[in-house]
């Protein structure tokens, strides 16, 4: 099981946008979809028998997708996701798809970092860097640094591979050449027990932050792994319900136990998540 599984939180569009970019990517698929309940519709406020979840995989990496309603719907550039390929055909043809009918932040083009490189978020909102090079990992959630969190992609890096077991940075490059700057990250990248995350610094003036619009569910084997992530990513953060959290830096994660979906079975262990923050396996286990 991937230990780190990007969550994307759309109004309504999950299922539509699943299969846009199951039908885009090589070895994808849906793998499960959910529904509304009654506990859980009445608690978002989303039609009972309606889709609730989309469980995917896109290049044999695992994502989830909601349909969740306004809150958490608006994305941000601020998080974004790296796909690496081999050729420059295959750089062209994701770009033509992806940018179809959403918004060009970076033209497709050669610039000193890549010879084939561009920046888009699609119709649906979801921002992607397409780059040629080379990766371990296809698919790599980018962490952006701005405004008021301009200057911390250092502290996050120290901190993320601080929590997380068997985590290493694999590259990494400075402003070097800016005065100014020096201590602030150009481009890195990181592997959070197994799964990799690119994070930069971006100076200038931008109008976006971080939203629970992604989020990042961590897969807990027991409470004590529950224990563990929560405290340690909620240091100086924010304690959401069911399970969610921002940490100091703004990113939002849901620390779960493996086996959610089968505890959440039960409607009477939706009611018991509505009053939790931290979640509480025993818990759920006797609702």
């Amino acid at each position: 099981m991937q230990k780190i599984t990007p969550f994307l939180w759309f109004a309504k569009d999950a299922e539509k946008a699943v299969e846009y970019y199951t039908s885009i990517f090589a070895n994808s698929k849906i793998t499960k979809t959910t529904h509304y309940t009654k506990e859980p519709a009445l608690a978002s406020g989303q039609p009972e028998g309606s889709i609730m979840t989309v469980a995917f995989e896109l290049e044999g990496q695992q994502f989830t997708a909601i349909n969740g309603g306004e809150q958490f719907a608006k994305f941000s550039p601020a998080i974004s996701f790296f796909v690496t390929c081999k050729t420059a055909d295959e750089v062209k043809t994701l770009w033509e798809k992806l940018s179809d009918g959403g918004e060009v932040r970076m033209a497709l083009d050669k610039y000193p970092w890549s010879d084939s490189y561009g920046w888009c978020s699609d119709k649906f909102g979801i921002d992607w860097q397409i780059i040629l090079g080379e990766a371990a990992q296809k698919i790599t959630p980018c962490f952006l640094f701005v405004g008021k969190r301009f200057g911390k992609a250092a502290a996050a890096i120290s901190r993320y591979t601080e929590i997380f077991p068997n985590s290493i940075v694999l590259l990494g490059s400075m402003y070097e050449e800016t005065p100014g700057l020096e201590d602030c990250v150009k481009h890195a990248r990181i592997r959070l027990d197994g799964y990799e995350f690119v994070l930069m610094d971006g100076p200038g003036e931008h109008q976006f932050d971080f939203t629970g619009a992604i989020s990042f569910i961590v897969r807990c084997k027991n409470q004590q792994e529950i224990d563990h992530y929560w405290n340690a990513l909620s240091i100086g953060g924010q304690e959401m319900p069911c399970g969610w959290l921002a940490d100091k830096f703004g990113i939002v994660w849901q620390i779960d136990p493996e086996n959610i979906e089968e505890l959440l079975t039960k409607p009477e262990a939706w009611k018991a998540m509505m009053t939790m923050k931290k979640l509480d396996i025993k818990r759920l286990e006797d609702a």
